[in-house]
């Protein structure tokens, strides 16, 4: 039996874990909040105590990790401690889940190759909630004895997997595109329920028409539906748009590409973020627009 490891159990990460889980396979995880791998393995699976035990105990490591920084911090270690290539044996596997420049993905395959390591590009969309239930979107691309490996571990994580291309870089440049769409909706979404909010329209009234109509997105119908209940406990943060439109303008800039309302949504996350709102819920870049009251959470 193969044994997987993976890396972070965050909102996505967990979730991810309790699929694998599911699928009855040898599973290792590993957290830096050592009491949230201890109380995940309570029901099943082997909590390690250092990426480097796990890069010694797995064949297939998953990593769901905040950022580009993070990922090359589990792989090539710090100054702290090592990373799991030190001991991550030749003919292993490495699935990156995070949404990282698309060139920071293309160097990780070269690198991890250069000790016999096979990677894979493999973001992730669908949410926490898909993310538990195992429905979640994977955007992969990755050489084809990399997929050979982890075929079933990929797909007992997700309910699609989209195989995109033969080497790295082109899983992470379709996420990219994602989440500009993503972001915008959200700002989009924000900008129209304040509007309301402003004219003085009942804003229960409003979501209902707007989630029967022809201006409705799933972000609106999703992040509006915190907005309207008060809760800004994050399930996707603002600080996480601030990056992620920020890679989307990196990229773009590469190759002198406009961007404009993609310019505006990530200025509209950073107030927020500016404001004291970076860990609250996505749909807390509503809070920069002047002049409205939001509704308040129930108690």
């Amino acid at each position: 039996m193969k044994r997987v490891g993976l890396i972070g159990l965050g909102a996505m990460g967990s979730g991810m874990a309790g699929s694998l889980r599911r699928a009855n396979l040898d599973l290792y995880v590993y957290d830096v909040r050592s009491e949230v791998a201890q109380k995940f393995v309570q029901n099943g699976g082997t909590a390690c105590s250092s990426l480097k035990e796990l890069g010694s105990l797995c064949d297939v490591l998953v990593s769901v990790v905040v950022n580009a920084a993070q990922t090359e911090e589990v792989l090539f270690g710090s100054s702290a401690a090592p990373g799991v290539m030190e001991t991550l044996k030749p003919g292993s596997v490495f699935v990156m889940c995070s949404t990282v420049d698309p060139n920071i993905s293309i160097t990780f395959e070269s690198r991890l190759a250069e000790k016999g390591v096979l990677y894979v590009d493999a973001p992730i969309s669908g949410g926490a909630a898909r993310a538990a239930s195992g429905e979640m979107t994977m955007m992969t691309s990755a050489r084809p004895e990399a997929y050979e490996k982890v075929n079933d571990i990929l797909n007992a994580m997700s309910a699609t997997v989209y195989r995109l291309g033969d080497r790295a870089g082109i899983g992470s440049k379709v996420k990219v595109i994602n989440q500009l769409l993503a972001g915008v909706h959200i700002a989009a979404a924000a900008e129209a329920m304040a509007l309301g909010l402003r004219e003085g329209v009942d804003p229960n009234a409003l979501y209902e028409v707007i989630t029967h109509s022809a201006g409705n997105s799933w972000m609106f119908e999703n992040r509006m539906a915190h907005v309207l209940s008060g809760d800004y406990q994050p399930l996707s943060a603002v600080d996480i748009f601030v990056k992620d439109l920020g890679i989307v303008l990196d990229m773009a800039r590469a190759s002198k590409f406009p961007l404009p309302l993609s310019s505006t949504a990530h200025q509209m996350f950073m107030q927020a973020s500016t404001a004291g709102f970076a860990k609250e819920d996505d749909s807390a870049v509503i809070k920069i627009f002047p002049g409205i009251e939001l509704p308040k959470a129930s108690k």
